[in-house]
């Protein structure tokens, strides 16, 4: 389950490398986190796994401070809701010093978070607010799915001098992991792209990309959504589509999404967040600057509905973006 690597890699971190610290609220055994992402840190390590107070902004203001005297800190934001109260730590403090102070300094906190809906947890407890971090400076922006190694991301991570936001949807901890391995995700092709200096890209595909007439671009909980959607249309429509599951959404690596369309010809985007000035958006522009002459129609940016994030499950799940929703775009993309 992704709960048990992400922890196994956070114990693997702290046991290789002591510069290592883990900082956030009710991490501490025996509740070991709301979601048990920490649990049995603090009883391995009591002296750099430490509960703090309620207090978003002085959490990471104080993990920046570890950071620049050469430590290399790993919060936890409880829910990726209250990420929001440590926004002017991100965005005023924790990406500028280096430049600020000509490189002499770094800051390379990581910030982890669950985030997203599908639990019926509510307006303030479901949200995806990942998109309002998108093209600050500095800031590297990293979604966990299932076809991402939690340990590689987090050590390539670790192994950076800048800070990253790193986002995990609460739906995705109790599924297993379906990486690639020779050539094959599951029942479907697949393989990693990544130009240097980015994370991994993921394709998958249920047959060769030349085949497909549609690429989907997804990431986190909603590339699991688009995997079950291109699935569903390959076996019951005999429509055929790529998806493509980046682990690192900003700085985008923009080179296997123009490859792929390149070929399909078509690009649907899905996102969990809120439609409007979002990374579906970002990425139709970028494509249809790179990619026009290849695009068949314009690019079709799925993502969740306007307004707050209803409480009721059913109504939720009208807001949400789901299979249907992406199955539709799809097929639509490769008619």
């Amino acid at each position: 389950m992704l709960v048990r690597e992400l922890n196994g890699a956070m114990h693997a971190l702290l046991e290789r490398d002591p510069r290592v610290v883990v900082l956030g609220e009710d991490i501490a055994d025996p509740y070991g986190g709301a979601f048990k992402v920490t649990r049995g840190l603090t009883t391995a390590y009591p002296d750099r796994v430490l509960t703090t107070p309620v207090s978003e902004g002085a959490l990471v203001g104080v993990a920046a401070g570890l950071a620049m005297a050469g430590y290399r800190p790993i919060v936890e934001i409880m829910f990726g809701d209250f990420v929001s109260l440590a926004f002017d730590q991100v965005v005023n403090h924790v990406t500028k010093y280096g430049p600020m102070y000509a490189g002499k300094v770094t800051c390379p906190v990581i910030i982890r978070t669950p985030s997203g809906g599908h639990r019926g947890y509510g307006p303030t407890h479901s949200q995806s607010l990942e998109k309002h971090f998108l093209g600050v400076p500095n800031l590297i922006v990293v979604a966990a799915s299932l076809s991402h190694d939690p340990a590689r991301i987090l050590g390539e991570l670790l192994g950076r001098d800048e800070p990253a936001l790193y986002v995990e949807h609460k739906l995705l901890y109790p599924e297993s992991l379906a990486l690639p391995r020779d050539g094959r995700v599951g029942a479907a092709l697949g393989h990693e792209e990544a130009s240097a200096g980015h994370l991994p890209t993921v394709a998958i595909s249920y047959v060769p990309r030349s085949e497909c007439r549609a690429t989907v671009l997804a990431y986190g909980y909603t590339a699991l959504l688009a995997q079950r959607a291109i699935e569903q249309l390959a076996v019951e429509e005999e429509v055929f589509a790529e998806l493509l599951v980046p682990a690192q959404i900003a700085p985008m690596d923009w080179a296997p999404v123009e490859a792929s369309v390149s070929v399909t010809g078509s690009l649907v985007t899905a996102e969990e967040g809120m439609a409007g000035w979002s990374w579906g958006v970002e990425a139709a522009a970028e494509i249809g600057r790179r990619r026009f002459s290849h695009l068949r129609r314009p690019v079709q940016v799925v993502a969740s509905g306007p307004g707050i994030i209803p409480s009721s499950r059913e109504l939720e799940r009208q807001v949400l973006v789901g299979v249907d929703r992406i199955a539709a775009a799809v097929r639509e993309a490769a008619a």
